[in-house]
Order: C-alpha cells, then sequence, then structure tokens
C-alpha cells in the first residue's frame, strides 16, 4: 500500500512540473489554480527557493537541472519552510521521486542538494535514528486543491 502523503507529493510535483515548463503555462496556472493549492503558493515563490536551490548547487544553473528534479527539490524545500515535518525525511521522500521519475542520476544530486540546504550541519547517527523513528504527523496539503 502506497504512502498517501507520497501520492499527494508526486501530484503535487506533476502539476508544479506542468506549471514551470514554460512562462505560458506558469500565467494560466496562476490564473486558474486555486490560492490555497499548494502548487499556487509554490508558483508565487519559485524565485526564492530557487535561489535557496541555486546556493548550494552553483556549478549547475537551473536551465540545466533535469524540470523534474527540479520540480522535487522545489517541493521539498518549500514543505520544509512551511509543515513540520522531519528535514530527513523530506530528503528521503525527494530521494525517492527522483529514482522513481527523474534520470538515473537524479537521486544522488537531488539528495546532496537538499541535504547541503536542509541539514547544512550534518546529521549526527543519534539524530538519524531519532528522525527514522519518528513518524511525519504532519498531512501534505490535499492535491484535489493542486
Amino acid at each position: 500500500m502506497s504512502d498517501h502523503r507520497h501520492q499527494k507529493r508526486i501530484k503535487i510535483m506533476q502539476d508544479l512540473f506542468a506549471c514551470t515548463f514554460s512562462e505560458e503555462n506558469r500565467q494560466i496556472c496562476l490564473t486558474e489554480k486555486d490560492p490555497d493549492s499548494t502548487v499556487y503558493k509554490l508558483l508565487h515563490v519559485l524565485d526564492e527557493l530557487d535561489a535557496q536551490i541555486q546556493s548550494v548547487a552553483p556549478e549547475r544553473p537551473l536551465d540545466q537541472i533535469n524540470r523534474v528534479d527540479l520540480a522535487i527539490m522545489r517541493i521539498i524545500v518549500f514543505e520544509s519552510e512551511h509543515k513540520d515535518t522531519p528535514k530527513k525525511v523530506l530528503i528521503n521522500e525527494a530521494v525517492e521521486m527522483a529514482k522513481e521519475f527523474g534520470s538515473e542520476s537524479s537521486s544522488r544530486f537531488v539528495n546532496g542538494v537538499l541535504a547541503t540546504l536542509l541539514l547544512p550541519d550534518g546529521f549526527t547517527e543519534e539524530e538519524e535514528k531519532k528522525e527514522e523513528k519518528t513518524p511525519s504527523k504532519e498531512p501534505v496539503e490535499e492535491a484535489a486543491n493542486d
């Protein structure tokens, strides 16, 4: 049985991917999406999210990052700032989505960028075990609104 939060994140990633494929798509989504939806909110802070991602991956300009990988990272960075989901859980979720939808090297790249961005001081082994045992109680926003 698949985790409903995982399925919702996939739906959000697919919607965000479609909405950011071109500037025209972005404008259409901004006029058609529910203002309370996660994708709508993401579209309004893309520049800030992109700046954070770019700050830890300066050798890879955003226009050279796989669009699926970029959508995944944008969602996870956004969720890390707006939900109480443990960062290690978010990184693991991103890696799983990158394995499922990205290229062969996507999971390593996504993991590296997000670990550097979200866990700048690293993780001690004790903290990692604690994070793995603590399930996220924060539900992901309903995908139907996205």
